[in-house]
C-alpha cells in the first residue's frame, strides 16, 4: 500500500511541475477559469502532501531484528573500516620496503657491474700499453739493428767520405749542398758524398751562423748581402735569414766599413758611394750616415 501511495505522491508532484509551467494540461477537466496556477497549487498540493503523510502512515514499522541486524551491519562496516587503514598501512609499508630493497639490490648490482666493468678496462688498458710498449721497444731494437747493421755494411768509400766530411766540418762551416760538392770535388761519388753528409747528421742552422760570422770576420756585408751569400754558399733562405738575425750586427758600422774598403780601394763622389752601397743591400738611411761617417 505504501508503495501505492508514493507512486500518487510522484504523479501529483510530476502534475504539480507541469501545471506550473502550462495549466490547461493538468486542469482540462476544470472549467476554464479555474486553469490557472493558483488552482494547479492547490490541488496538487494539497495532494502531494496528502499523499505522503499517507505514504508515511501505511509505511510498515522497521523489526527490532532488523534494527539489530542493520546494527551488526553497520558495525562490521565500522571495524572493517577500521580495520582497513591498518591493512593499507601495512601494505604500503611493506611495498615501500620493497622498493627500497630493490633499489638497494640495483644499486649494489650497478655497482658490482661498474667495478667489473672499471677492471676489465683497466686490463685491457695494461694489456694494451703493455703490448705497445712491448711493440715499441721491439721497433727501437730493429731499428738499433739495422744502423748496426748498415754501419757494418759501410763500403769503405763511403767510411773515407765520413771521415772527409768531419773533417772539413771541424775546418770550416759548410752548407748541406756545399759539403756534398766539396767531398765530390775530393773525388767522392755523389752517392758516397750524399751518404756521408747524412750520416753526419749536421745542423745546418747552426753551420749557417758559422759561416756568417767568418764572412763577417772579414770582409763587410750589408744584411740582404749576406743572405744571398749564405744562399750562393747552398743554405736555404730561412737558415740562412735565421743565421743573420742571430748575429746581433750592427748594419750601419758594416756600411762605414764597407765605405772604407771602397774608398781604399777606388775613388768615389759622395753620390756615387751612396748607391754603391745601396747596391750592396744597405737602406739608403744607412748608406748616408757610412759615408758621412768617412768624411765624403
Amino acid at each position: 500500500m505504501d508503495d501505492f501511495f508514493l507512486i500518487l505522491s510522484l504523479i501529483s508532484i510530476l502534475a504539480f511541475l507541469i501545471g506550473m509551467i502550462k495549466p490547461s494540461i493538468v486542469l482540462s477537466w476544470s472549467p476554464e477559469a479555474k486553469r490557472k496556477r493558483k488552482y494547479v497549487a492547490m490541488y496538487f498540493g494539497i495532494a502531494t502532501v496528502a499523499f505522503f503523510i499517507l505514504f508515511g502512515i501505511t509505511t510498515p514499522p522497521i523489526s527490532e531484528s532488523t534494527v539489530k541486524s542493520e546494527q551488526r551491519d553497520s558495525e562490521e562496516e565500522s571495524e572493517i573500516a577500521d580495520n582497513e587503514p591498518v591493512e593499507d598501512e601495512e601494505e604500503e609499508k611493506a611495498k615501500e620496503e620493497a622498493e627500497e630493497q630493490a633499489r638497494k639490490d640495483a644499486e649494489e648490482q650497478a655497482k658490482k657491474e661498474a667495478e667489473e666493468q672499471a677492471k676489465k678496462e683497466a686490463e685491457e688498458q695494461a694489456k694494451k700499453e703493455a703490448e705497445e710498449q712491448a711493440k715499441k721497444e721491439a721497433e727501437e731494437q730493429a731499428k738499433k739493428e739495422a744502423e748496426e747493421a748498415a754501419k757494418n755494411a759501410e763500403t769503405m768509400s763511403q767510411t773515407q767520405a765520413v771521415q772527409m766530411a768531419e773533417d772539413y766540418l771541424h775546418y770550416t762551416a759548410f752548407s748541406r749542398s756545399g759539403l756534398i760538392a766539396q767531398l765530390e770535388f775530393e773525388g767522392f761519388s755523389n752517392e758516397d758524398a750524399t751518404y756521408a753528409t747524412d750520416k753526419l747528421q749536421v745542423d745546418w742552422q747552426t753551420q749557417a751562423v758559422k759561416k756568417a760570422d767568418d764572412y763577417l770576420s772579414y770582409t763587410a756585408f750589408s744584411r740582404s748581402g749576406l743572405i744571398a751569400q749564405l744562399e750562393f754558399e747552398g743554405f736555404s733562405n730561412a737558415d740562412a735569414t735565421y743565421a743573420v738575425d742571430q748575429l746581433n750586427v750592427d748594419w750601419q758600422a758594416q756600411a762605414v766599413q764597407m765605405a772604407q774598403n771602397y774608398l781604399d780601394y777606388t775613388a768615389f763622389s759622395r753620390n756615387g758611394l751612396i748607391q754603391q752601397l745601396e747596391f750592396e743591400g744597405f737602406s739608403n738611411e744607412d748608406a748616408t750616415y757610412a759615408v758621412d761617417e768617412v768624411g765624403l
